[in-house]
């Protein structure tokens, strides 16, 4: 399992490099100030920073008690951006449609396509902090259940 150092270095360095990504395209996309899309990516990215430390904890908690291991599959790292994401939009779209002053439709609209990118960013960025920051217990064999 991660270290809380370890699980919040994760947390920050995903959540920064996705501001600098979300927030011009955000601004272009829907066609709002860039500074209306920065306070809400703002907030929802240190919402996201809690909800990312505790779900990944337990969702690895969850995996290594139905597989005997935290290392993560194509699969179940689908399923942990999908889970991960819909989480976070039942937070979010009552904030997107409060600070932006849309409708809730229209945040839903915000929030699914933020999910979108987030959920493909998710699994790339992930994918990517594994392969930099391997876990030792990641290359040694499968210890018997």
């Amino acid at each position: 399992m991660r270290t809380p150092l370890d699980r919040i270095r994760h947390a920050l360095s995903f959540e920064v490099l996705a501001l600098l990504i979300v927030v011009p395209l955000g601004a272009a996309l829907f066609e709002m100030p860039m500074q209306d899309i920065g306070v809400v990516s703002a907030a929802s990215a240190v919402i996201a920073v809690l909800w990312n430390m505790v779900y990944n904890h337990a969702f690895d908690l969850g995996l290594r008690r139905l597989t005997g291991t935290t290392l993560k599959r194509p699969l179940a790292r689908i399923v942990h951006a999908v889970l991960f994401e819909l989480g976070l939009l039942v937070v979010l779209m009552p904030l997107f449609a409060w600070y932006l002053g849309v409708t809730l439709w229209q945040a839903l609209v915000m929030d699914v396509s933020l999910a979108a990118f987030y959920m493909t960013y998710a699994l790339a960025f992930n994918w990517a902090y594994d392969r930099l920051f391997p876990l030792p217990e990641w290359s040694a064999p499968p210890t018997p259940r």
